[in-house]
């Protein structure tokens, strides 16, 4: 009899160590980097979009966030996502507009002046990004906006007069194309050489985000802020195709739905963050301006040239996407 209980102990133990290892071999660890810092709300809300993934799949599936270009630098994240080097990554839609022009589209300055706008663009050109992604063997997973993009000065624009001759800082080829346009003159200058530049006189006024001039604390070298909400450029989270299909179809579903959680979630942390970012300038005793309908005429002109010009250059693609936004 006690041989015959030994194994039987001796079976269960075993049968419960099949389990055991069928439960790991069936469950899958991914690393995940981004760009940005714990604190930003892009991180906090891929950090929430990980532990929805967790909880619903019981496990079976786990995502490392690795912040702050850790683990893969922000220029190289979407390139080792293609190549399997990670399954999945964070990169800023922009940046692969020097692979297609396509990806710029959020980036065209006062094509889209508000988060109603964003959105509607987002939905017009999500169909095209997505196809583009996937001839790389990518996939879309969601998208998050940045707060959006407004003046800032040493004195009130009102008009796209008051910007005639001012110096303006310029750090890529749009908001230098912007400058020109508007009657400014581009200056370069990074952004920890800000404060700097604006005491010195060397730029006069800057076109950047509430939470960029909060961080650099403007207060100290402008007094102005116009809400021009100028452009609304994204995150994107994108997963290799190929490591999405080895997911088992449940664990596929629980990450598309809770990408879908995420997107709405990140949309709304990005609209706080601006109330948040604004409040804290106007706290600091900057004056919030909201743009005269003069001022968003001029700019608005001066986006459609921007438009056309980006049109041009996105081919069929581009056109069919500015349909898609317009209605037509």
């Amino acid at each position: 009899m006690r041989i015959t209980r030994r194994y039987a102990i001796a079976g269960a133990v075993a049968f419960g160590l099949s389990l055991g290892a069928a439960a790991a071999a069936s469950a899958a660890t991914w690393d995940m980097p981004t760009p940005y810092g714990d604190k930003t709300f892009h991180t906090v809300n891929i950090r929430q979009f990980a532990k929805d993934v967790e909880q619903a799949t019981g496990g079976k599936l786990k995502i490392n966030v690795h912040s702050a270009g850790s683990l893969i630098k922000h220029p190289e994240i979407k390139n080792a996502v293609r190549r399997g080097l990670v399954p999945i990554g964070e990169v800023l839609m922009s940046r692969l507009s020097n692979e297609d022009p396509v990806f710029a589209v959020d980036s065209i300055p006062f094509l889209a002046t508000n988060y109603d706008e964003a959105r509607k663009l987002w939905e017009a050109s999500r169909p095209v990004i997505e196809k583009k992604l996937k001839q790389q063997g990518l996939m879309l997973l969601f998208a998050v906006p940045w707060p959006p993009q407004g003046i800032y000065a040493k004195k009130e624009i009102r008009s796209l007069d008051d910007m005639k001759g001012l110096k303006m800082r310029a750090y890529n080829a749009a908001t230098e194309t912007l400058a020109k346009l508007a009657g400014a003159v581009p200056t370069q200058v990074e952004v920890p050489d800000i404060p700097t530049a604006f005491s010195t006189g060397r730029v006069d006024a800057m076109i950047t985000s509430p939470s960029t001039g909060a961080n650099s604390k403007a207060w100290d070298f402008v007094k102005y802020f116009h809400h021009t909400q100028a452009w609304l450029p994204k995150n994107m989270v994108i997963v290799n195709a190929k490591a999405f299909a080895k997911l088992p179809a449940d664990v596929q579903k629980a990450v598309k739905d809770a990408a879908k959680k995420a997107e709405v979630r990140g949309w709304e942390m990005s609209k706080k963050e601006t109330a948040d970012k604004i409040a804290i300038l106007k706290k600091n005793g900057m004056v919030i301006v909201t743009p005269t309908p003069e001022l968003m005429a001029g700019l608005k002109k001066i986006g459609e040239q921007m438009t056309a010009d980006w049109a041009k250059k996105a081919g069929a693609d581009g056109e069919a996407i500015l349909k898609a936004y317009r209605g037509q």
